[in-house]
């Protein structure tokens, strides 16, 4: 089969001759139907990764749908060959606490397809017994397309946050960064009831990409954002924030935006060793704020937001500006580095 593999900082390789996953008779073949690149691909490419080198290579690919090839003979009869599925990337422990309450990406024993585990830049995926048992396979409706069911996983890491840091009625929201993940947090704060959505970001064109996916986003250039920020609101501030980058000045700059009794929500993780000298807890003491983070989403999360797909609450195909090849992969993660487009795909053969 066609795969892409990390060897290391750097370097993926394309292989048209891996082998197939050969499964036992508790666990499933997927043959890969939609699979999308993720900031966190494009960071484990240019950072490299925890184990992974030339004696263990990776297949990454986390956001991922497709068609079961086959099935062990010991597998619940709820699932057949041609069934269209989605996944959800994240497998628990099963019996810690966080696990048993439904957090189960959370779990200290967490796997996950792409990141610890083979994942979906690759023509087939091996689905092991605990992701079956656990719920991480979702049938996918008819009326859903694979590349739509494949962005349920960032819409639903974005979901994640929406339930910790609270979006109502006529908030104020400034979402840091004009990605795929800051456009969805976006799309979901303006289906929420915001009043004002404003997203800023060092890039023009992804700018510009936001204001066409949605005419009513407020857009601004991060070069003296709080004098704009103060202007938009009367001096106020913003009341909800939304640090989706991984800039530690984000961060730092969030709470000066925010009025008093403002909440934050630190979605994007910054870089070990970051200088987070200027961040100042006083101004979370004096004006009463919220200060949130999330990562990943749970079963349920996951659950949720393929139903807000699937009745048209959320586009998020507006967010697809390129497809590449699996050949073509590390082209792919250079237009990302570069910071062209939005969302990038894989094409596989159908």
């Amino acid at each position: 089969m066609n795969a892409v593999l990390l060897y290391g900082k750097d370097d993926i390789r394309f292989d048209s001759n891996f082998p197939i996953p050969e499964i036992n008779d508790d666990e499933i073949l997927l043959r890969t139907k939609s699979s999308n690149i993720c900031g966190t691909d494009l960071r484990m490419y240019f950072n490299g990764y925890k184990n992974v080198d030339e004696s263990n290579p990776l297949i990454l690919g986390h956001e991922f749908s497709g068609v079961i090839e086959k099935v062990g003979k010991n597998v619940s009869s709820l699932f057949t060959k041609g069934m269209r599925i989605v996944v959800a990337p994240n497998i628990g422990c099963s019996n810690c606490d966080l696990c048993i309450s439904g957090n189960n990406h959370l779990c200290s024993d967490y796997k996950a397809f792409g990141i610890n585990m083979h994942g979906a830049f690759a023509d087939y995926v091996r689905i092991p017994k605990e992701a079956i048992q656990q719920g991480n396979l979702i049938e996918i409706p008819e009326s859903m397309s694979f590349q739509e069911a494949s962005l349920a996983e960032p819409l639903s890491c974005v979901l994640n946050t929406f339930e910790k840091v609270g979006i109502r009625l006529g908030d104020v929201v400034l979402v840091m960064g004009a990605g795929p993940i800051g456009i969805m947090h976006a799309m979901m704060a303006k289906k929420c009831g915001a009043a004002k959505v404003i997203i800023t970001d060092l890039s023009q064109e992804r700018l510009d990409r936001s204001r066409k996916i949605d005419p009513d986003f407020i857009t601004l250039d991060a070069q003296d954002l709080k004098r704009e920020i103060m202007k938009l609101t009367n001096g106020k501030g913003v009341t909800v924030c939304i640090t989706a980058n991984p800039s530690p000045k984000s961060q730092i700059d969030s709470l000066e935006m925010l009025a008093t009794n403002g909440r934050v929500s630190f979605f994007g993780g910054i870089p070990k060793g970051s200088d987070l000298s200027g961040f100042d807890t006083n101004l979370i003491h004096y004006k009463q704020l919220v200060v949130t983070g999330t990562t990943r989403q749970s079963l349920m999360q996951f659950k949720k937001t393929l139903l807000l797909i699937e009745n048209k609450l959320i586009d998020t195909q507006k967010l697809v500006t390129h497809s590449h090849s699996l050949s073509e992969l590390d082209k792919g993660f250079m237009k990302m580095k570069k910071g062209e487009g939005i969302k990038h795909t894989l094409l596989f053969v159908k």
